[in-house]
Order: structure tokens, then sequence, then C-alpha cells
């Protein structure tokens, strides 16, 4: 099996995040520096940054949960800074690694799904599949009918065309607007680059749904609920 491959299926981040680590020649197979496209079987000896990998001795399932953030939390793994990561509250595993499906900034909470399989959950992340992302959305100013077919029908942002596959005004004040909103992307900063490119800041933002995954009212800020394997089936059958 290719490298890159291997490790994401035994929960090491996502294959695109082992093939940033090959490139950036962080990895080593049996002493050599390893490259993009190398087979391994498995028997080998693993190094990342020097640190032997613990590969699982005896195969166990993956596990999969669902996990509400907190908008005090970062999402990266270690911070130099010492901020909370939304991976101190996880339950903490052996001979694997939890895998955060679509990363949220500082500031925007809501759902995001665990794995510990790097290929499902390379695959919810691939751009290819399509995969709809949700959002609550609260924004300074009400929004045109003209402003919202602009959304829907594509800006063009510095990194391409990005549009949103459905805006439903939800509720409005004198100050604020409140949208749902989904798009088939996870660019960085995508939801709020859409509605600056048309003059509204988003002061509040909340993702509510990933692929066939819903955040449930009940499960609050900061905590984690795993999923059954009902929904774990339908997770994967998405893909």
């Amino acid at each position: 099996m290719r490298l890159q491959k291997f490790l994401s299926s035994k929960g090491f981040g996502s294959r695109r995040k082992v093939e940033i680590l090959i490139q950036e020649k962080r990895i080593k197979v049996n002493g050599k520096i390893a490259e993009i496209g190398d087979l391994v079987s498995g028997e080998e000896v693993f190094l990342i940054d020097g640190d032997e990998l613990e590969l699982n001795q005896e195969e166990t399932k993956h596990q999969h949960l669902i996990y509400n953030k907190d908008n005090d939390e970062i999402c990266s793994r270690f911070d130099p800074e010492g901020r909370k990561s939304v991976f101190d509250s996880l339950p903490i595993i052996k001979f694997k690694r939890w895998v955060a499906v679509g990363r949220l900034d500082m500031t925007t909470t809501g759902l995001i799904i665990f794995t510990t399989d790097g290929e499902l959950a390379n695959n919810l992340m691939h751009p290819s599949k399509q995969i709809i992302r949700t959002y609550l959305v609260r924004i300074f100013g009400k929004p045109t009918t003209n402003t919202i077919k602009r959304l829907k029908q594509g800006i063009r942002l510095e990194d391409g065309l990005a549009s949103f596959q459905n805006i439903q005004v939800t509720s409005q004040t004198k100050s604020n607007t409140w949208c749902k909103v989904s798009l088939a992307e996870g660019r960085k900063h995508e939801v709020k680059r859409l509605w600056k490119a048309v003059g509204h800041k988003v002061n509040k933002l909340i993702r509510i749904e990933y692929g066939p995954v819903k955040l449930p009212k009940s499960l609050k800020r900061g905590n984690y609920e795993s999923l059954n394997d009902k929904e774990i089936k339908i997770l994967y059958d998405a893909v």
C-alpha cells in the first residue's frame, strides 16, 4: 500500500496531511526519508519528527464522533500560544489518532466530525465529493434580493469562483440578519469571504450540518457524542 494511504488508514491524519509531512521530509521509513508514492507492507518502522509511531498491533474498529466547538477553541493539535484545542476535549484512544473533518476558525462554532479513519476524513473533505456544509450566519445589515441572487450565482474570490447553493433568510433586526446557508466546499473562511465580497460582515457563524450529519440541539458546546452504527453507515454511504 502507498505510504500516505497506509498512514491515513491508521488514523495519522488525512491522506493530504500525510503527503504534506512527507514533502516536508518529516517521515522516515526504516531510517530512510520517505517519498511520495513509497510502498509499504506495514511491518516497517515509521518515524514522524523522530518519534516512532505506535501502530495498532491488534486491529480495532474505527471510532467516530461529533463535537460542538466553542468559540475559544482552535482546531490545531498544538498551539505555541497555549490556547485551548478541540483535541483537548476528546476521549483518549490507543494506537489511533483523531482526525478532524472540516476545521473551523477560532470564532466559528458548531459541528465538527472526528474519526480515526483517515481515508473517510479525506473523502468527506475532498472537493470532488461535493459534501454539503450548512451554516447559520448572522451578518450586519439586510441583504437585498439581488445580493442573494449574486451569492447563489457565484462571486469571484482571490482563489476562484465561489457560491452558496442555498440561502434562506430566517430572521432580521434593525442591524442584523440571520441566514441559513449551504455550500459544497470547505475553502478557508469561504462563508465569511463571500459575504464580505458583497458588503456584509459576518459577526456570528455556526456550522449545523456536514453532509448527512446534523448538530443535535441537545449537544452543548465543548462536548462530544459518539455516532451509532446507523449514523456511521450513513456517513460512509455519503462518500
